[in-house]
């Protein structure tokens, strides 16, 4: 555990620095990096670029491969942070109808970018061709499904910690990026849910990809016996399978975290 409680630490360290940095310069003007949270209160931007930073820089120190999709994703969400924030539509349908009248939606552009780079993070993590796509599926689909639960403060950093949990508990480089992605959730968590901050799809996908990409890394090798093998792949399937799921279903997924409990204020 202590590999688990340094990698904790160090995201949580540089997740925090990085958002004094950002809060200090504030890049392109301070009205850049503010937004209207769901009630219309005005809330800083600076937790979700700084806390994709310091994952994929603690996800790569583990797996150069999980923090290149990590960064992408990071990077994915970004972009429809700026591009999309007047966009209402929501979900795969609605972008990819766009696509199909030939409208390149900042949704499209997240989905197909988050979508490659899981695939292609899933290629170098996993030896059989089988184990490379469901790889590719988990990784894309976590960070799709912890931008699901971000509709209210702090649904998606505490969904991280929660699910990020039971990693910990598995020995080896599954459970150093699983540290990593609780340590910048909850850096974030306080402001987030105090309602001075939000990740955003930044740092909702960021973590979200670091999430499956701990799942991805913590079961399974190229060394794996026949057993720990099928074991890993039928671990993969069912992650793929939730995840695949969580996407159909969407809206459900948000209207259930829209009206989960997290601070008890009835929020």
């Amino acid at each position: 555990m202590i590999r688990q409680a340094v990698s904790l630490g160090l995201s949580a360290a540089l997740t925090r620095a990085a958002v004094s940095a950002l809060r200090a310069k504030a890049p392109a003007g301070r009205e850049r990096w503010e937004r209207e949270n769901y009630v219309g209160r005005n809330v800083e931007l600076y937790a979700g670029p700084a806390s994709a930073l310091a994952v994929a820089v603690g996800a790569g120190r583990v797996s150069p491969a999980a923090g290149v999709a990590v960064a992408v994703a990071g990077i994915c969400g970004a972009y429809d942070d700026i591009a999309g924030a007047d966009d209402a539509r929501r979900g795969f349908r609605a972008h990819l109808r766009a696509l199909r009248d030939g409208e390149v939606t900042s949704g499209a552009v997240k989905l197909f970018g988050i979508s490659a780079a899981g695939l292609v993070a899933g290629a170098f993590l996993k030896e059989r061709p089988l184990d490379k796509v469901l790889a590719g599926v988990v990784i894309a689909g976590a960070a799709h499904f912890v931008n699901l639960v971000d509709v209210r403060p702090g649904r998606a950093a505490a969904t991280v910690l929660a699910l990020g949990a039971p990693g910990l508990l598995r020995p080896g480089p599954g459970a150093e990026i699983a540290a990593t992605a609780m340590g910048a959730a909850a850096a974030v968590l306080p402001d987030d849910l105090g309602e001075r901050a939000m990740i955003g799809d930044t740092g909702a996908h960021a973590l979200g990809a670091a999430l499956g990409a701990a799942v991805v890394a913590g079961w399974g090798s190229s060394r794996s016996t026949g057993a720990e093998s099928a074991g890993g792949r039928a671990w993969l399937v069912a992650h793929a399978a939730a995840v695949v799921a969580a996407a159909v279903y969407g809206d459900k997924v948000s209207e259930v975290a829209r009206s989960a409990c997290v601070r008890c204020d009835g929020s």
